[in-house]
């Protein structure tokens, strides 16, 4: 039977009840191999009962809270385990209201729709009254309050991106800013039922499409063949750009008639790109000595892309570092000025590869989804800033234009996804964790940090234990998720928890609408079907996509081109900004007045980077990209992931000349630190990493060598220990990750065990 995951579809044989095979979707042209982790689905990681902290469970709400992490569980029953939960939400929203209650619950969770386990806490949440949310994402913070100011919703632009078969039949250039990395292209959000990303690279490279890879890592374009590398330095993205704009003027390469017609106010930019407002050129020559590209390179790489029809790509991860808005604004900016948006092939993308369904002749259909119901608590908070929220109750931030206020936060209900994967300085964070909240409520499937961080801890089943429909917006298929085999001991589905939990708030009928979890599959199946009609797309009736097990969507006429119509028509086809155009300028932001964020983009230096005066204490510049061996921290401690590992650590990656320089070979573990914490990793050598750079992939389970002390040696390779805990602007307050120096050592004595995927001790309660 399939089965739908966010990194493919696998076809999943049983034998007397346990998992005998996993086979990737026939239909997948590029199958990801991370599918064999599902095994680890009954494997000693699993939460198998309900847990309370000892001290929670004997001293009740706030009771030595600083030991989160630290100190033994108790096995309970389902029944005091949800009295327990269902009192303590009574308590806080009763004393102090609704938004005392943080639910962002950050994460990617299942990829069925229903069983989605963001969705059902949300939904939960709502029926009582609402919780505090988050805006944006991690992966997307700064771009997402940038485009709308500038250009259009960030979802809306994805779901029009021009498709891989338009630059194939027509795209001559494509220079992609942070390359268009293979391993990302694995993921999407609630599911990829075919990988194309690589086999597209294949044929655009076959049609002639030539390619420029401009990040500090080769293999951000390994699957491009004859890709050309320009290995700058990281997060100095904007100042090439800027460079590239500088050639373009200087030589009158660029297409003043679409400037005129499609954008606003150019002249600010040309002015500061020509050093007229403040006296600094953004000449080639000013870009090199920044990127430490040649400047040659950058003025010919200019002339060439304005003499070939190109697209310019630029990867998620350029705005996850300091000033994360400017790369993109400028690469839009960059775009504009070459004149081609809304051509065949042409303009920019934002992005191909950080998930594989972008670029795909996919219709732009969602299919089923769960209500959440109205929020009532309109406090969200930016979801890179919970340390911050939670360090500062009452204070105030800047955030697009306004002044918020950090809501007072008592009581943490995280459901689907693991913040010691996802948030930065990790040492920071686990201190406010264990300070503030009075309770930390957990739906699990896995003993992993977040549930170990835990007080109260609830055992969520797997995709493979419980019926489901996989349905992503633009993928080609709708799975029919079929239970696979029993839930393991005593594992319920987050809608069954969180129906026990409103029969004791008494918002049950609210809740579930009377409607069990195959009734509901049914309704979400019928709305969506609705839905389709309307954008002439005939799905069969529930029967028969459950029978057959999947349905395909057919593709669109023709394959999109990003914004298109609006070249074609500005004036009708106006955009979503208060000018109807692409705002090079902002009078908005300009009107913001913020220090870190002009009204058109700009050069900022980094907080960190390999141009400050800090790289004489720690030289290198780490990057923490996205593991090719799982999403995120999922199946980390799966088969796929563990293979990967060095000495049991996570790997990290240096040049060999930075290795050499420090004495460590291929194989070794080192401890990788700065003054916000230490790791250990394992050592990888390779070329293709730019000199004085570190690769760290994020997603190691988080594993202190003493948990229960603060600033622990984190001793599995988690490299959100290191990086920066910072807003990329008072604008966007997104995440500052990708800007983070550290150095390397080897580590010397004897190598503590790694503990991450150990389940935590239990224990009996006091006077049992």
């Amino acid at each position: 039977m399939l089965t739908s995951t966010h990194w493919g579809v696998y076809d999943i044989t049983t034998e007397n009840g346990a998992i005998k095979s996993i086979v990737p979707f026939d239909r997948d042209p590029d199958p990801s191999p991370i599918g064999q982790s599902l095994h680890a689905v009954t494997g000693p990681v699993r939460i198998r009962h309900p847990a309370v902290r000892k001290s929670y469970v004997e001293g009740g709400a706030g009771a030595r809270r600083n030991m989160r992490g630290a100190e033994p569980f108790v096995n309970v029953s389902w029944n005091e385990a949800l009295d327990l939960a269902a009192a303590e939400i009574k308590r806080v929203t009763a004393t102090f209201g609704n938004s005392a209650v943080f639910a962002g619950s950050y994460g990617w969770s299942s990829a069925g729709r229903f069983h989605h386990a963001q969705s059902q806490v949300h939904r939960f949440m709502n029926c009582l009254g609402g919780y505090v949310a988050h805006l944006g994402t991690y992966s997307l913070g700064a771009a997402r309050t940038l485009l709308p100011r500038i250009l259009m919703d960030m979802d809306v632009m994805r779901s029009q991106q021009t498709a891989w078969v338009s630059l194939e039949q027509h795209c001559e250039l494509l220079v992609a800013f942070g390359g268009v990395p293979s391993k990302n292209s694995q993921v999407n959000s609630g599911g990829i039922s075919q990988h194309e990303v690589r086999p597209m690279l294949k044929r655009l490279a076959a049609a002639g499409v030539k390619f420029v890879n401009v990040s500090p890592l080769r293999e951000d374009m390994n699957a491009a063949p004859g890709a050309q590398w320009l290995p700058l330095r990281p997060n100095t993205d904007t100042a090439f750009m800027l460079g590239i704009a500088h050639t373009l003027i200087a030589e009158d390469k660029h297409d003043k008639a679409f400037l005129a017609r499609y954008c606003t106010d150019f002249e600010p930019l040309r002015r500061y790109v020509m050093g007229e407002s403040d006296g600094v050129a953004k000449s080639a020559q000013w870009a090199a000595a920044i990127c430490d590209v040649p400047a040659d390179a950058i003025s010919a790489l200019a002339r060439r892309m304005a003499a070939h029809r190109t697209m310019i790509n630029v990867a998620w991860a350029l705005q996850r570092g300091d000033h994360g808005e400017q790369p993109y604004w400028m690469a839009i900016a960059l775009a504009c000025m070459l004149g081609q948006i809304g051509t065949p092939g042409g303009g920019f993308a934002l992005a191909y590869g950080p998930v594989g369904i972008e670029g795909a002749n996919a219709r732009t259909f969602s299919g089923p989804l769960l209500p959440q119901g109205m929020n009532a608590v309109k406090t969200p908070i930016p979801v890179a800033r919970i340390t911050d929220m939670l360090e500062n109750p009452g204070g105030p931030y800047d955030f697009d234009g306004k002044v918020c206020t950090y809501p007072d936060i008592r009581l943490i209900y995280w459901a689907g996804g693991n913040p010691f994967h996802h948030h930065q300085d990790l040492n920071r964070f686990v201190q406010a964790w264990r300070s503030k909240p009075e309770t930390i409520i957990v739906n699990e499937q896995y003993w992993s940090p977040i549930a170990k961080f835990a007080d109260i801890v609830l055992p969520a089943n797997t995709m493979l234990e419980r019926d489901d429909i996989g349905s992503s917006n633009r993928d080609r298929h709708m799975i029919a998720m079929k239970r696979a085999i029993d839930p393991v001991a005593e594992a319920r589905s987050d809608y069954d928890i969180f129906s026990g939990l409103s029969e004791r708030l008494g918002s049950r009928e609210k809740f579930t609408e009377g409607r069990n979890e195959a009734a509901w599959l049914r309704h979400l199946y019928d709305v969506s079907r609705e839905r389709a009609r309307k954008i002439d797309i005939d799905l069969p009736p529930f029967e028969a996509f459950w029978s057959e097990g999947l349905v395909e969507v057919p593709p669109p006429r023709e394959p999109a081109v990003m914004l298109k119509k609006f070249r074609e028509d500005p004036l009708v086809n106006k955009l979503p900004t208060p000018s109807g155009k692409i705002e090079i300028t902002s009078s908005t932001i300009a009107s913001f007045n913020y220090d870190d964020c002009l009204g058109h983009p700009a050069w900022f230096a980094p907080a960190e980077w390999l141009g400050s005066p800090l790289t004489g204490k720690y030289p290198l510049h780490l990057m923490s990209h996205q593991p090719s061996t799982r999403l995120h921290s999922q199946y980390d401690h799966g088969s796929v992931s563990v293979a990967s590992k060095i000495q049991g650590r996570e790997a990290i990656t240096l040049h060999p000349a930075d290795a050499a320089a420090r004495g460590v070979n291929a194989g070794d573990v080192v401890r990788v630190f700065n003054d916000r914490g230490a790791c250990l990793a394992g050592v990888k050598i390779d070329d293709g990493v730019r000199q004085g750079v570190a690769v760290l992939p994020t997603g190691a389970w988080f594993d202190p060598l003493d948990p229960a002390q603060d600033n622990s040696l984190e001793k599995h390779g988690n490299p959100n220990v290191l990086t920066l805990d910072k807003g990329t602007s008072r604008l966007t307050q997104g995440s500052s990750a990708h800007t983070a120096l550290v150095e390397v050592e080897l580590f010397e004595g004897e190598l503590p065990a790694v503990t991450a995927f150990d389940p935590p001790r239990f224990a009996t309660r006091q006077g049992t």
